[in-house]
């Protein structure tokens, strides 16, 4: 791409003639170019289609360029539909000048040429043509459905939508929202959205400055992004391109003077290191065609300023084609094997592809002047996938068993938008937008969403997966899974291990999520503080509303004053204090026992017992660690079995997450199993966990399983287990 065809703040306005195909990037000498279709002059096909369609036995010579690209990708495409799209468009638009003084049917036809190019399928290509006819002219929607079918219809409806609502700053956010919904609904719609953003940014050089700025704001903010998620590659390029040239013209200038000059080297040490990967690959008998694949602008610049002064081999990367994914793996271990790898550069995107489809696999050489080549190694279908996303899959509602459509209706059309390769990140925005109170709070969430451009995969517990943000929290991982249901979560197991919902995840983890059984359950507004996604702030934000808390004020205060001591609760029924303890009778008869208080045991705890001072015996269960510890030095062990007493108090210990009124429900789940509690301790909170220490009276020692289970079941409480207490020096 010539610097007068990407800048547009030039005098005079750049068109789709000037635009270069995908693998002829800035910088590359001729030699190690691949030799490209004829130069499209789009304003003679403008003049051309003044002058009235062709006739309806063959092709208006118009979309020649268009049939020509279409069937490169689909040799069997039926050209019939585009044919009846273009007449139909090119009436309508008869007469109408775009404001850079060209007919207006060349912006559909760019439209619709730069989608062929990317191989999209003849149903979008039929509505890219027609997207501005219903907007634009007297043609009507029903007219549309008429001639090509329920599909187009709803296509060019969409884009439609898209195009009613002003850009201005007021009505960004329903702006997108609307986009969203309809890519979501229709990934098509988003891909003749884009095409079209990419041919006004090229001719934007007709407007006003100002005009220029805002509009390349727009796109840098949400279009590029949305582009970089549908994996359309070579759109996003593009447009970063021309973003680049219209809100940094110094920079842009620079590095444009950067390319240039490297161009204009006698030697080019990317091309003597792809010959040398070709005898290396030819000689181990891998067909492999190896490609130089220049960085664009945007990428030229940031490699400089990472970087520092250029060398050569910086302005481009090593591109090497191969026919099954089995190869990728055997060029990678020639290139490791004959040249000088750089192994820190080595990343596997076929076997964990990217968020947005995209696969390759990334290495580095480097050569013995220290000039380093990055290397892509990527079979062709990956490759047609890296640059055209989700255009290059197709029509994906077509059923597996039926060719791809050729357009205009043909196929019967059930209504249904359900889009089975519709990636996860597109899944959750359409989710949470629904959600999002105002649309202020939709538009900032949808920018911190965009501008997360990494995804990890965790793993469930029942074997599924889900797809987060990198820095996703398992409190994102709770509201992914379980909606809204997720108010009711009350930790999470992490790789098997307990885990705060505050644990950042990372790739490949396996996330247990712990739901509690009180549906009424409510979410902790801490949550809020480790909520990544925009699913889950939404949700916990739109229960908050919903549910004000009276005593967020006293709350607050007691957080800001620090720790709190801990709490002890008062004996609940009076009769505790006389309640009789579990008894055990030693051996010889008559002398005093006492509970040991480091295991509190109880029957029918397996227990033994040794001598202290004053003739007591002490009762331990066999596997206190203080009873091992007195065995180890020597002490001996009396005998002891338990009476006839079924009364006994036990020290129970209850791990929690913290939430309100946690500490009334265990109450409550205690007071219910006939349980009177002696004491209750709390300890100060611990990144989120609570633990809690009863001593606790029971009327029966059978009693005690069924009380652990009860207290276990409180929403909340992850684990309650016998006290162990270290021993005391009097034992």
């Amino acid at each position: 791409m010539s610097a007068e065809a990407t800048n547009p703040a030039k005098p005079g306005p750049a068109t789709p003639a000037d635009r270069r195909p995908a693998s002829l990037e800035p910088g590359v000498p001729p030699a190690h170019r691949k030799k490209a279709r004829a130069r499209i002059d789009l304003r003679r096909l403008g003049r051309a289609a003044l002058l009235g369609p062709a006739a309806r036995d063959r092709l208006p010579d118009a979309i020649g360029h268009v049939a020509e690209a279409h069937r490169a990708h689909h040799p069997d495409a039926k050209l019939e539909p585009l044919r009846r799209a273009y007449v139909l468009a090119e009436s309508s638009h008869r007469g109408q000048m775009r404001k850079s003084g060209e007919p207006y049917i060349t912006h559909p036809l760019a439209v619709t040429l730069i989608l062929a190019e990317l191989g999209a399928e003849t149903t979008t290509l039929t509505a890219s043509l027609l997207h501005d006819t219903v907007e634009d002219t007297e043609v009507t929607l029903d007219q549309v459905r008429e001639e090509f079918g329920d599909e187009v219809c709803y296509l060019v409806d969409g884009v439609t939508k898209l195009e009613k609502v002003d850009y201005g700053a007021a009505a960004e956010p329903e702006t997108f929202r609307k986009m969203l919904v309809a890519t979501g609904n229709d990934v098509r719609v988003m891909s003749i959205k884009l095409a079209d953003r990419l041919h006004n940014m090229r001719t934007l050089g007709v407007m006003r400055p100002e005009k220029q700025a805002r509009i390349a704001k727009v796109t840098r903010d949400v279009l590029i992004p949305l582009a970089e998620r549908l994996g359309v590659q070579a759109l996003k390029t593009e447009l970063e391109d021309l973003v680049f040239a219209i809100l940094h013209p110094e920079e842009y200038e620079h590095t444009r003077e950067l390319i240039v000059e490297n161009a204009s080297r006698s030697d080019d040490p990317l091309a003597e290191i792809a010959e040398e990967v070709r005898v290396v690959l030819r000689d181990a008998g891998i067909q492999a065609e190896v490609l130089i694949r220049p960085r664009h602008f945007v990428s030229v610049h940031r490699v400089s300023r990472k970087r520092g002064p250029m060398r050569g081999a910086d302005f481009g990367r090593l591109l090497v084609l191969v026919n099954e994914d089995a190869d990728c793996y055997g060029v990678l271990g020639e290139l490791h094997t004959c040249l000088t790898p750089v192994v820190s550069e080595f990343k596997d995107f076929i076997a964990v592809p990217k968020f947005n489809l995209y696969q390759s696999l990334h290495t580095a050489v480097t050569r013995g002047d220290g000039q380093v080549a990055e290397v892509l190694i990527r079979t062709h279908q990956m490759h047609k996938v890296a640059e055209a996303g989700v255009i290059a899959l197709g029509n994906p509602y077509a059923p597996p068993s039926e060719e791809q459509p050729d357009g205009g209706g043909e196929r019967p059309f059930d209504g249904e938008r359900a889009d089975p390769t519709r990636p996860g990140w597109l899944s959750r925005l359409l989710d949470w937008q629904q959600g999002a109170p105002d649309p202020d709070t939709f538009w900032s969430t949808l920018r911190e969403d965009l501008a997360q451009d990494r995804e990890i995969t965790v793993f469930r517990a029942d074997g599924g997966s889900l797809g987060l943000p990198e820095g996703a929290s398992c409190v994102d991982a709770a509201y992914a899974q379980y909606g809204e249901d997720a108010h009711a979560c009350i930790g999470a197991r992490v790789n098997g291990r307990l885990a705060t919902l505050s644990t950042v995840l990372k790739d490949g983890d396996t996330v247990q999520l712990l739901m509690g059984q009180d549906p009424a359950s409510e979410p902790s507004r801490e949550w809020l503080e480790h909520a990544h996604t925009a699913a889950a702030r939404i949700a916990i934000q739109r229960w908050m509303a919903t549910h004000p808390a009276p005593g967020d004020e006293e709350a607050a205060r007691a957080s800001a004053a620090g720790p709190r001591p801990p709490v002890a609760a008062p004996p609940r029924p009076a009769e505790t204090q006389t309640a009789r303890p579990a008894s055990a009778v030693a051996d010889p008869p008559g002398s005093s026992v006492r509970m040991a208080g480091c295991c509190t045991p109880v029957p029918p705890d397996e227990v033994t017992g040794f001598a202290v001072r004053g003739g007591v015996v002490t009762v331990h269960r066999v596997e206190c660690a203080g009873a091992a510890r007195m065995k180890s030095a020597g002490r001996p062990e009396v005998g002891v079995r338990w009476g006839d007493t079924t009364e006994c108090r036990v020290t129970l210990v209850a791990e929690s997450f913290g939430r309100p009124h946690l500490l009334a429900d265990l109450t409550e789940a205690i007071a219910g199993e006939g349980v009177a509690i002696v004491s209750a301790t709390v300890e100060p909170p611990s990144q989120q966990r609570v633990r809690h220490t009863y001593t606790l009276q029971l009327p029966d020692a059978a009693h005690l399983p069924g009380l652990m289970r009860a207290m276990r079941n409180v929403p909340g409480v992850y684990d309650v287990s016998r006290a162990q207490h270290p021993a005391t020096a009097a034992q």
